[in-house]
């Protein structure tokens, strides 16, 4: 249910990056509609790692530094038949843990200096087994891939929002009747109706990777354990490493807020809903 849902969002911001080239452009304006998102796809497929990583401040960290991470992330990587990732640490007090990278070749996991403090062994093993399964489901390149659509809807309407106040491009008649009316309307609400799929996107992965690492360690109770602590820790403890467009790729949230519209624009679904998620799987053993 979970892959029909991400296939149907990917294709409704696929179809209206399409539509709203169209819709100021004609067929010329789908092909600048296209030609933007594959250019930005690209730059995303091989730098958004090194740019999370860089704007994080996550540093390399070695075995000897960090041989508890590194027992865990072996373990599980071989269980889940990954290679191991590339591991670094945020010098950070708020927990937190994101996985980047475009394929599990290039996978990069970073924790924080908080998360390495507050959680025991089987919490850690929990959210290990949540950045494998971003790994292992290639979450990281599908949210890139939407971010980049999204984005190029932004751009796309940004110029065509210019090109109509200012004369250029369309039809008169277009422009004079309802056809201009519903172009100027696509311009206005396609960012935003963008900017929902993408956060609607987002939310389904991060319950994916929970499911997935739940069945990946057998059992859920040390992943539900440290949503639960970094639910607490990150409404009291303010991120000052991890930069707002990292965010997304986080494990919870950095700086969660309340109310209806932050969990409306939300990268992340409520950690309580997460939470009650887990408490209703049923993992077989040896599942």
């Amino acid at each position: 249910m979970r892959i029909f849902r991400t296939t149907f969002l990917l294709t409704a911001l696929t179809l209206l990056l399409l539509l709203l080239g169209k819709s100021f452009g004609g067929h010329y304006g789908m092909y600048i509609a296209l030609g933007i998102a594959v250019v930005m796809n690209g730059g995303a497929y091989f730098y958004s790692d090194k740019i999370a990583l860089a704007s994080s401040g996550a540093r390399p960290v070695t075995r000897e530094q960090l041989p508890r991470l590194y027992q865990v992330m072996e373990r599980l990587a071989g269980k889940a038949n990954l290679p191991v990732p590339k591991l670094y640490v945020i010098p950070e007090a708020a927990p937190n843990a994101f996985a980047t990278g475009r394929n599990p070749q290039h996978a990069s996991v970073a924790v924080t200096e908080g998360l390495m403090q507050l959680m025991n062994d089987e919490e850690l093993e929990g959210v290990i087994a949540h950045e494998l399964s971003h790994v292992r489901n290639y979450d990281i390149l599908i949210s890139s891939i939407a971010a980049c659509v999204a984005a190029a809807i932004t751009v796309l309407a940004e110029m065509g929002r210019f090109a109509y106040f200012f004369g250029f491009g369309g039809r008169d008649d277009d422009r004079e009747g309802g056809g201009g009316m519903v172009g100027l309307l696509m311009l206005f609400l396609a960012p935003f109706a963008a900017m929902l799929l993408q956060l609607g996107l987002s939310r389904q992965r991060e319950y994916s990777a929970d499911a997935t690492g739940a069945r990946m360690v057998g059992h859920p109770f040390g992943l539900i354990s440290a949503l639960q602590k970094l639910d607490a820790y990150n409404k009291r403890i303010p991120t000052s490493e991890i930069s707002p467009s990292v965010s997304a790729l986080c494990i919870a949230k950095p700086m969660f807020g309340g109310g209806v519209f932050s969990s409306l624009f939300s990268t992340h679904p409520p950690m309580a809903d997460r939470i009650a998620t887990l408490k209703q799987m049923n993992i077989l053993p040896g599942s």
